[in-house]
């Protein structure tokens, strides 16, 4: 299984960086809805393309599964991208999962905190379709 992340460097010279409580959504489905309103702003060619894919939402991530602590997960992809998967092959949903206190950390409005869970749930469904990290940044979606 595959796992790839939408993540930011812990950095003091991060001009991005937020206060430690950055912006926090009212509630958890407000939280949910902003995530769907970013899905249903998404090209519905490329949602087409969108195959055995769950989304969800967890409050915090796991300790860092591949630093050192210096990077915080904004969102992870757990499964087979499609251009590695066999012809007929059965496989368990591929899961997204967004972290939602990193991503109200990275905004200070909620036009801020929808435009940073945009950019991550593009992020992850490019690592679906078998995008990964460097051809991301190449894109300016990294």
């Amino acid at each position: 299984m595959d796992e790839r992340h939408a993540r930011y460097r812990r950095a003091t010279s991060d001009v991005r960086r937020r206060p430690i409580d950055g912006f926090r959504a009212s509630s958890r489905e407000r939280f949910e809805r902003l995530v769907e309103t970013a899905i249903a702003t998404l090209p519905p060619e490329l949602l087409g393309y969108l195959d055995n894919v769950q989304i969800t939402v967890e409050d915090v991530p796991p300790p860092d599964p591949v630093g050192e602590g210096e990077e915080i997960l904004l969102g992870l992809y757990e499964g087979v991208p499609r251009t590695e998967r066999g012809f007929g092959e059965g496989l368990l949903p591929d899961r997204i999962t967004l972290y939602r206190r990193p991503l109200e950390a990275r905004a200070r409005s909620q036009q801020e905190l929808a435009e940073v869970v945009r950019d991550t749930v593009v992020h992850e469904i490019a690592h679906h379709f078998g995008i990964d990290d460097d051809h991301l940044d190449e894109l300016g979606w990294g």
